[in-house]
């Protein structure tokens, strides 16, 4: 699935990086514990989390992911924007709670990334 169709799937803006949006994305990670993030080893997925600080970019970098979904409403801030636009990365926010988007993309295909 690419960064677009995850877009359009949870209605989410894009806060930069659009250039990206033909990534094909193959696993999804919800969590606001960035330690619980940590210990999922899949490459190509994107992190969904209602957290909002630099650590949030830190540990997607880390783990070699290339888009971040902060849900909720939730938006990163301007630090954090700069830091994923050096690395990269794409940065979407949606207002849908985790448990809903991370839904949807299951529905639409999209598999967790526990290796289970």
């Amino acid at each position: 699935m690419k960064i677009k169709d995850i877009k359009e799937i949870l209605g989410a803006e894009i806060i930069c990086n659009e250039d990206g949006t033909e990534r094909e994305i193959h696993t999804a990670c919800g969590s606001d514990m960035m330690s619980d993030v940590l210990a999922f080893v899949k490459e190509q997925a994107v992190l969904l989390t209602g957290l909002v600080n630099p650590q949030v970019v830190r540990t997607a970098e880390m783990m070699d992911m290339h888009c971040i979904i902060f849900v909720r409403g939730k938006r990163p801030t301007l630090d954090m924007i700069e830091m994923a636009e050096d690395r990269d990365m794409v940065m979407l926010c949606t207002d849908l709670e985790m448990f809903t988007a991370c839904g949807k993309l299951y529905a639409a295909g999209l598999k967790g990334g526990s290796g289970k």
